[in-house]
């Protein structure tokens, strides 16, 4: 991918990390060819001149990839991270002086300068926001009511932030369009699954070193990045129990081999605790109060909500760090409880966050509904749209022909027989 030497406006923690970053940027690439073919048309086509966008993502990598490939398109972007533990520094330096793009972010930075990066995401007046929980949007919304009529559309990346899209146009306060690119194909099925499953593991190991073979893993919900852990995690041979609230989902995870029993149940057996939900506090004080001594708990959920700390703190007399990313909370029982990347998302706190080759597909969707948008400025109700299945079908096909992969087409027989009520056996 190209780069530049224009140096931008930027807020990060050392611009001396720079090299290292786009050696890391370059090698992500390496397995991201769905993004690298639309970033070359959207060179040649220019669909984002004009166009000012916000991106509030997680500073990665192959987030590097879908900012460069939207400014290769002509849009003038700015990043901000959507996590304060999941940036990594030495690609937001990269960002800034080898691709001129402006990033405000710092791994480990605390909520004030996030909230106020935030805002100066706000100030550079976007027309279009790729949000990931829906941060910017919801500001935007409560705050900055005089912008809306800017706004062309947003995109959400999360389960979480499509919740919170949906609450707002419940209550009448999502007046703009929202592209849901969480729910396309080529996104949870893929990212979700496979990308949450692989990386939280290996989040959980980097932190702890600890062999998961044998031990009861807990995994708290069995949405698609719930599947995903657990499948993983048995892979590895662990244990696996699943809790739900979902008996849809539930009955699911026990045709696919797991064991399904309630929170209170399983807090006083599980070794290591996995929460996917995207709610909040679904590990409690009185499921600390039955936990093993030494239990491990960590969040690959959204927010770091999941996990209720603060009863956890209540009930300690210490809190100390006994690796890196690693927390134990000695209980006044006198038995302790470990917390990984401070109930942050495990796999961006520890470890890298998802494989390039899965965000491919997710920063795809995402490059692409920001283009949908623009085309479709004006002719789009308020609310969540769904990406297009042409859309999700490009990028299955594009993904499928990097990897070398033929597959079948239907005849015009098969096709004419498919699109008829009337016809049945020969």
């Amino acid at each position: 991918m190209s780069s530049t030497t224009v140096q931008a406006k930027y807020e990060i923690k050392d611009p001396t990390l720079a090299s290292k970053g786009k050696q890391r940027i370059e090698w992500a690439g390496r397995e991201m060819p769905v993004l690298r073919q639309i970033e070359e048309r959207f060179a040649q086509e220019k669909p984002f001149e004009g166009i000012r966008l916000v991106a509030c993502c997680h500073v990665t990598t192959e987030t590097a990839h879908l900012a460069i490939a939207l400014k290769a398109g002509g849009a003038d972007a700015i990043l901000i991270a959507s996590n304060p533990l999941s940036t990594q520094d030495d690609v937001a330096a990269s960002l800034v002086f080898d691709y001129g793009i402006p990033v405000f972010a710092m791994k480990g930075e605390d909520t004030a300068t996030y909230l106020r990066h935030v805002e100066i995401a706000l100030d550079h007046r976007p027309n279009i926001i790729i949000d990931d929980g829906s941060d910017v949007t919801a500001t935007l919304v409560k705050n900055r009511q005089h912008q809306i009529p800017e706004i062309i559309g947003t995109t959400e990346e999360t389960t979480t932030g499509i919740v919170r899209l949906r609450a707002m146009f419940n209550d009448g306060k999502l007046t703009f369009p929202a592209m849901n690119v969480n729910d396309a194909d080529t996104k949870h099925f893929f990212d979700n699954r496979y990308g949450t499953g692989q990386s939280t593991l290996d989040g959980i190991i980097r932190a702890t070193n600890v062999l998961l073979a044998g031990k009861n893993v807990v995994v708290v919900g069995y949405g698609w990045c719930g599947k995903g852990s657990a499948l993983r995690a048995r892979g590895l041979g662990a244990n696996v129990i699943v809790t739900e609230v979902d008996p849809v989902r539930a009955i699911e995870a026990v045709m696919d081999g797991f064991r399904v029993m309630p929170m209170e149940q399983a807090a006083a057996v599980g070794d290591l605790f996995i929460t996917v939900t995207g709610n909040k506090h679904v590990i409690r004080g009185e499921h600390f109060d039955v936990m093993k001594d030494g239990a491990m708990v960590c969040n690959s959920g959204h927010f770091d909500i999941e996990i209720d700390l603060k009863a956890l703190a209540e009930r300690s007399t210490e809190i100390k760090e006994v690796r890196n990313f690693t927390q134990q909370y000695k209980l006044k029982t006198g038995k302790s409880v470990v917390v990984l990347g401070e109930g942050r998302l495990i796999n961006l706190a520890a470890a890298e966050g998802h494989p390039s080759a899965v965000m491919d597909m997710s920063f795809a969707n995402q490059a692409m509904a920001c283009e949908y948008l623009v085309k479709n400025k004006g002719k789009l109700e308020p609310g969540l749209h769904s990406i297009p299945q042409d859309v999700d079908q490009e990028i299955a096909r594009l993904k499928l022909k990097a990897m070398g992969i033929a597959i079948d087409t239907l005849t015009p027989e098969q096709i004419e027989y498919s699109n008829s009520w009337t016809m049945g056996t020969d």
